[in-house]
């Protein structure tokens, strides 16, 4: 090598050095996924993976699993109701090419990650809202239907008897039908090919203000998935991980040479150190995984777990670390 080249090769950015780095695909296909009932939504996801599929049409396929759960009281069509009894629901997606989509605060379609990718892949936009989003969906041929169920409005009704908001910590693994139940899927996928989707679905916190929307369907904070680098999903408080641009700094922490634990740390502690009373009582967690299939966790609060499937096993939850 000559001096001149060296020179060069020095100055290079580590982001296009990224560009010409090649990665042992042996291990893949992976699919990971936010709290325990990531379990069955990987196991979705597998049946596409594993037979050399794309990773986002395992993410839109894990991800409907848990939307149809009539027992998840946090995502999809089971979701507790915001303040006034209405089922909101938000989505995002993300493929390898950059390309995206997204719904907030969608009524009375049970699936929205599947609306987000069509949002993706039907127009020049990357959200769509409210009534416009629902009115999308049926023109592209996805049932209307009543999404508050019996279960979500009695517990509706329990609440308003004294009107506390007050959303509970890793509601997410307890008892499905327990007050205040509140969270996201956040879903992670590289395929046989080497490339990354994501997406992140919730019904939002339960008993919300009417019109709130978190950071699930938000691309860069609830969802952010670089080809040349990773992807990484956030679960929590969202109001917070918006604050911080979550995910993508995770994804940015990563090209830097971060491992996934340590940025997921990283942008836990940023928050912290933004609003260190806040966080004493709210949790919020980073998913992440890298180009090399490595991925990691970390969250404020004890009890955020994350789901993991690939070859080696398909079922594995693994207790993410948090700071408190």
């Amino acid at each position: 090598m000559s001096a001149m080249t060296a020179s060069l090769a020095a100055i290079v950015p580590r982001s296009v050095k990224a560009m010409t780095q090649t990665y042992d695909t042996s291990t893949l296909p992976v699919v990971i996924s936010t709290w325990d009932f990531g379990i069955a939504a990987n196991a979705g996801a597998w049946q596409i993976l594993s037979k050399g599929g794309r990773a986002l049409d395992a993410i839109e396929a894990g991800a409907r699993i848990p939307e149809a759960d009539m027992k998840n009281h946090t995502v999809g069509r089971a979701g507790y109701p915001d303040r006034d009894g209405f089922v909101t629901l938000d989505a995002c997606i993300m493929d390898e090419l950059g390309n995206c989509g997204s719904v907030a605060a969608m009524e009375d379609i049970a699936h929205p990650i599947s609306v987000a990718r069509l949002v993706m892949e039907k127009t020049p936009h990357v959200m769509l809202v409210g009534d416009g989003a629902r009115q999308f969906a049926v023109e592209n041929g996805m049932k209307k239907e009543k999404l508050l169920t019996p279960e979500s409005e009695k517990a509706w009704k329990e609440w308003l008897k004294k009107a506390e908001y007050k959303p509970v910590m890793n509601i997410e693994n307890q008892m499905p039908g327990s007050k205040y139940n509140h969270d996201t899927i956040g879903m992670l996928a590289i395929d046989s090919k080497g490339n990354i989707s994501g997406g992140c679905t919730t019904s939002g916190m339960a008993f919300k203000l009417h019109g709130r929307v978190g950071d699930s369907p938000i691309i860069g904070a609830g969802l952010y998935v670089d080809n040349e680098v990773g992807g990484a999903t956030s679960t929590g408080v969202g109001e917070e991980v918006i604050r911080n641009v979550g995910s993508f700094l995770v994804v940015e922490l990563m090209r830097q040479g971060y491992h996934p634990e340590d940025a997921c740390k990283e942008a836990v502690n940023r928050i912290i150190k933004k609003k260190p009373d806040t966080a004493k009582n709210i949790q919020v967690g980073f998913l992440a995984i890298n180009k090399k299939g490595e991925h990691g966790a970390y969250a404020i609060q004890k009890g955020f777990s994350y789901a993991v499937c690939n070859k080696e096993k398909q079922d594995l939850l693994i207790k993410g670390k948090s700071v408190y």
